[in-house]
């Protein structure tokens, strides 16, 4: 199914993240996790694309043993660096063959130890072109793009983000999925802008739990920012050891899913790191299999 579909029909939508991992061991523990997760009825859930493309294959490869193993639809990341047009139409043929129709496409982040983004020859410059391209070549797909509440580092003019994004939008994308943000009030200032630019596609929130304070530095150092809200800090800061900031992390989570599903959110995208317990706990304590 469609995710535009999918979030016709279930308002609001969860939905899982996952990255593909490194190791034969990384590989049983990922599918444990989803196994963990499955129980919990997700919408949809989706597989990174790594830095500068480094995880095609493994990425290629998670899709498309989800989709054989489990019945939950998938979104494949695709970034427009490190691969030609005729690549990027390979891999979105090899998607299409395999079943996977959903496609979240992104300008992607410079490779490891390259600091500015350079285009691939032969490639694309902007995901507003890959969704242009994805949409006239395979038609039938379904495209979800990002969008970034506390601004990208990028492009400092939030007007000028804003336009970016409407040309996304404009190129054909079905629905934005946020960078994840920690602040509620960021997250509604970006609907209600994307709204006044006449963007009316679904927004889907994208959250992430604090479960340390190494993960929260983490957080706060990548490359689009994460704006840690004061109240956040102090309890982390106040916390003893790792488990409490974990705790912490979890009930701050918690309240915001809350507030977003009080204020009619169209989704809500998890960012689990490839683990499972907090966000079992989140839908435990919100009973949101029920919603």
């Amino acid at each position: 199914m469609l995710i535009k579909d999918i979030l016709q029909q279930s308002q609001p939508s969860f939905s899982f993240e996952f990255f593909p991992p490194k190791t034969e061991a990384g590989w049983d523990s990922l599918f444990q996790t989803i196994s963990d997760l499955t129980p919990l009825q997700p919408d949809s859930v989706s597989v990174t694309y790594g830095a500068g493309g480094s995880t095609r294959d493994l990425t290629h490869k998670l899709v498309t043993r989800i989709t054989r193993e489990t019945d939950v639809t998938v979104v494949a990341h695709l970034t427009c660096i490190g691969s030609t047009r005729d690549e990027i139409e390979a891999i979105l043929q090899r998607y299409d063959d395999a079943g996977v129709h959903n496609i979240l496409a992104l300008r992607g982040d410079p490779p490891k130890g390259q600091t500015e983004w350079t285009a691939t020859a032969g490639g694309f410059t902007f995901a507003a072109d890959l969704v242009a391209f994805i949409k006239q070549k395979f038609p039938h797909f379904g495209i979800g793009v990002a969008g970034f509440p506390e601004g990208h580092c990028a492009t400092p003019n939030r007007l000028q983000e804003i336009e970016h994004l409407k040309a996304k939008m404009d190129a054909g994308a079905d629905y934005i999925c946020t960078q994840l943000f920690f602040d509620n009030h960021d997250f509604y200032d970006f609907r209600d802008r994307c709204r006044l630019a006449g963007m009316e596609q679904p927004i889907i929130a994208g959250l992430m739990p604090v479960t340390s304070r190494q993960g929260m530095m983490r957080m706060a150092d990548l490359a689009a920012g994460a704006h840690i809200p004061a109240p956040l800090l102090k309890s982390v800061l106040n916390c003893v050891n790792d488990h409490a900031v974990e705790k912490t992390g979890t009930h701050w989570l918690t309240e915001q899913v809350r507030d977003l599903i009080n204020h009619e959110v169209d989704g809500i995208h998890f960012y689990t790191l490839n683990k499972s317990e907090t966000t079992r706990k989140v839908f435990e304590t919100l009973t949101l299999t029920e919603v």
